[in-house]
């Protein structure tokens, strides 16, 4: 007989009268098979071994635990809970306080029979070495993307061009269900801005990862977990989009699960039109150079750019888990994305030179440059996992993982560039250029990881992660010859640069508890292999630029503590955390590379082969205080960063054939990079129908080093705050308000002005609750705009750019026979650190 929670209330007040005398303590903890979740609300019966009559009982609080008293004798003792399977203890003789200590209750799949609803509330769970934030509802990212969703979570933003920040540090790895994935490109976040934002569950921030994740990333790591669904039977749900500007989309989920295997599938198709805007106003100044003044061909030169950029993009992600046993279980998966992107874009440049008046607002030439850009991707990925639990301890257990990762991305891009008019009396007409871009990357992963509970309150943990990636990068470019019109490859630009990444990492680490009182240990160690060889059309290049091997070896430590502050009786949670770990960022491809690319005639990207990994070492405080309607969240933070990372940009002391000087961006390591900041979040819902969500964060960050005889040191402060509120109002209709505002920033050449952006969204349930109809306008006042002023000792450049103008989507979305979890019904908030979740 399962017992709802009214009935269980009636028992504990019916016999709480019936024995006066109780003298024995029977407790314990019941949490979900698997997964260790607390379950809240579970009933436990206490029932005579002679009569089977009962006797007593009680419910779970909010951490799983309960306590009951008994008379001593003999007793029948069971854990109840809907949709899973009964727990009994057939014959208790008790004479003491007895602790039943943790009680695992699994899914009883033939019961799961109750409609599902996503999680309404975003919450979040404090754990030793990361922040968990379960999506809910938000109405503002429906039929947008994994990106747009990003943008929405504490501590992270995404800038105008899709960049992902991690309090303000790009340095952050993006990992998908705690692997590295093609699914985030490689490295790079380019296909999260496809992937349908619906596929979210929750976002693991990871400000302090333990010893079992890969050392890269100095801001730490962001762990997207995708929805799984694991009830029986075909169940599934599917969305379709419209937009303006145009956006239009279908994604799809569906699953099917028996007792012995699970299938599951993932489809996207997406169609967007993005038009984007740049202004760019450059002043040029006097070069001196030995005492001699060095007068630029234009003192001023203002562009005006449209662009439209036509995205079409296919994902679908294929697996299966089957259960081997029920302690072992086999998954494969496959994932696939493609996407075919076509940017037409057209530049209007006018340029200024001085009059006898010294004014440099005089026009002498107006150029229009027209440039289509199409790109085609095609990438591919092939995961297994075993895992094997050992004995009734669901902790024990070794899981096995392989991934095999193939992308190819081939670009072409066609430049031309007319005169409107011009005061030159013979000029030299523009080459029309045409630029070929073939990158082929392949990753293999091979990762085993042990878990071994050592008593009831402690946990050792090793692993082995191997990861091995290459990327082939041929590089052509193609200048028209004005005599002849043919088009000539331009050898000293063009190449063929093959770039190798190999880590192999072994890792172990300790974590206990005692009391209120918690902590993780752990070391890594890492070797990394970076290997470059270029294939060039010009022998100009030394031999250290076209070959190199660097090798690295390096230990990186973690330590993560918790002191739970709450007491076991009160319905407040409340802990402290501090956290250390030392971090990696290592060099991609492109940031080696010494040949330059053009992104346009006058602006080029050159890697640099002498780049070396950067280090850090960073120091996290936290506070946790969770009220029954308020969540308060806070964190103080310090990094200290060796040869970090820095973008400059420099004259190469060539001009274009019209006389405009090229400016080369170049990364370099400067000797050093401190970062101190400090973040505080709130969640209040103070009713029903309204719920609040804010967070703040404010930080400091200070460069020291200089390059070619210049000094970039910069110290500077920013910030960034995002406030949403949700309300319910007549008719169910629900409603939700998303703002957003990053201060201006400094950095070693540009100041950065700040930004603020406003979301609005409506939404509805419809078809008794099998449908939600929903519109959301992103970017209500069209103001999400960079804005940067650089300064440099040759110029002055203003730039003004707007990838993507207002957004209003319209999405539908249609769920079919599926099932509640009912841990997701009782309510919970998650844990507040309180269990040892060891897990990485």
């Amino acid at each position: 007989m399962k017992l709802s929670f009214f009935a269980s209330l009636l028992l504990i007040i019916t016999f709480s009268n019936s024995f006066a005398q109780k003298d024995i303590n029977i407790e314990g903890i019941v949490i979900e098979q698997g997964t260790n979740i607390p379950l809240e609300y579970a009933t436990v019966v206490v029932k005579t071994k002679a009569d089977n009559k009962i006797i007593t009982g009680g419910i779970t609080d909010t951490k799983g635990k309960f306590k009951v008293e008994v008379p001593a004798g003999t007793y029948i003792i069971s854990v109840e809970y809907i949709s899973y399977k009964t727990k009994t203890f057939p014959e208790q003789t008790l004479t003491q306080n007895t602790n039943l200590g943790t009680i695992n209750l699994a899914l009883d799949e033939e019961s799961l029979d109750e409609v599902m609803v996503v999680a309404e509330r975003t919450t979040v769970e404090i754990k030793l070495d990361k922040k968990v934030y379960n999506i809910g509802k938000d109405l503002t990212t429906a039929g947008g993307t994994v990106s747009d969703a990003l943008n929405n979570v504490p501590s992270v933003t995404v800038d105008v061009e899709g960049a992902i920040s991690l309090r303000g540090n790009e340095n952050v790895r993006i990992l998908i269900n705690g692997k590295p994935s093609a699914m985030a490109g490689f490295g790079d976040s380019n296909i999260l801005s496809q992937l349908p934002a619906e596929a979210i569950e929750r976002v693991e921030v990871i400000t302090s990862p333990s010893a079992r994740y890969d050392a890269e990333g100095t801001a730490g790591i962001l762990n997207i977990i995708l929805r799984q669904k694991e009830t029986l039977g075909f169940n599934g749900s599917v969305t379709l989009t419209a937009g303006n500007p145009d956006n239009a989309g279908v994604s799809a989920a569906l699953n099917y699960r028996t007792k012995n295997y699970n299938l599951f599938s993932n489809f996207g198709w997406r169609y967007s039109n993005a038009p984007g805007k740049t202004f760019i106003d450059v002043n040029y100044f006097d070069e001196i150079e030995d005492g001699i003044i060095d007068e630029p061909e234009y003192r001023r030169i203002r562009e005006r750019k449209n662009e439209d950029r036509l995205n079409r993009n296919y994902n679908t992600n294929l697996g299966m888990e089957y259960f081997l046993n029920e302690s072992s279980s086999l998954t494969g998966s496959f994932f696939y994305n493609f996407g075919n992107d076509a940017d037409v874009s057209l530049n209007s440049s006018e340029r200024f030179n001085n009059n006898n008046n010294n004014n440099n607002n005089i026009i002498v030439e107006n150029t229009l440059r027209r440039e289509r850009e199409t790109e085609k991707d095609n990438n591919y990925q092939i995961a297994i996992n075993y895992q094997k639990q050992f004995g009734e301890d669901r902790d024990h257990k070794l899981t096995a993982d392989f991934q095999y990762e193939n992308g190819n991305e081939e670009g072409y891009t066609y430049l031309n560039e007319d005169y409107i008019f011009t005061d030159q009396e013979d000029p030299e007409l523009f080459q029309i250029e045409q630029e070929f871009t073939d990158e082929k990357q392949k990753e293999f992963l091979f990762q085993a990881d042990y878990v071994l509970p050592l008593g009831k309150d402690s946990r050792f943990e090793a692993g082995y992660r191997g990861s091995f990636e290459n990327s082939n990068t041929d590089y052509e470019l193609l200048q028209e010859d004005l005599d002849s019109g043919e088009f000539l490859l331009n050898e000293d630009v063009s190449n063929i640069f093959d770039y190798t990444e190999n880590v192999n990492a072994l890792y172990s680490q300790y974590g206990t508890k005692f009391g209120r009182f918690s902590f993780l240990l752990g070391l890594r160690l890492e070797h990394t292999q970076l290997k470059g060889k270029i294939e060039s059309q010009t022998e100009d290049v030394t031999d250290n630029e076209l070959d190199f091997d660097k090798n690295y070896l390096g230990l990186f430590p973690t330590v993560n503590l918790i002191y739970n502050l709450d007491k076991e009786d009160s319905d407040i949670e409340e802990s402290i955390t501090l956290g250390f770990n030392r971090r990696i960022n290592r060099p991609r491809g492109r940031y080696v590379n010494p040949f330059p690319s053009r992104s346009s005639r006058t602006n080029i990207w050159q890697g640099n082969p002498d780049l070396n990994p950067a280090f850090s070492s960073t120091f996290d405080l936290g506070y946790l205080k969770r009220w029954e309607k308020f969540t308060l969240t806070s964190s103080i933070y310090y990094q200290y960063e060796t040869d970090a990372f820095e973008r400059v940009q420099e004259n190469t002391g060539t001009q274009t054939t019209d006389g405009i000087d090229i400016i080369r961006t170049i990364p370099i390591n400067l000797s050093s990079n401190q970062r101190i900041g400090t973040e505080i979040g709130a969640m209040y819902s103070p009713a029903k129908w309204l719920r609040l969500n804010s967070s703040f964060n404010f930080f400091q960050f200070e460069t020291e080093g200089e390059f070619n005889g210049i000094d970039y040191s910069a110290k500077n402060t920013s910030w960034f705050a995002r406030f949403s509120s949700k309300v319910t109002l007549p008719l169910a209709i629900d409603w939700q308000t998303s703002a957003f505002y990053r201060g201006p920033r400094q950095e070693a050449q540009t100041d950065v002005d700040g930004i603020f952006s406003l979301d609005l969204a409506f939404s509805k349930e419809i078809l008794n609750n099998k449908a939600t109809i929903a519109l959301n306008v992103r970017d209500l006042f069209n103001s999400r705009k960079y804005v940067a002023t650089t300064t440099t000792d040759f110029f002055q450049r203003y730039n003004e750019y707007q990838r993507r103008q207002r957004q209003i989507n319209a999405s539908f979305t249609y769920r079919f026979n599926q099932k509640l979890n009912k841990r997701e019904r009782s309510g919970r908030n998650g844990n507040g650190g309180d269990d040892i979740d060891f897990e990485g």
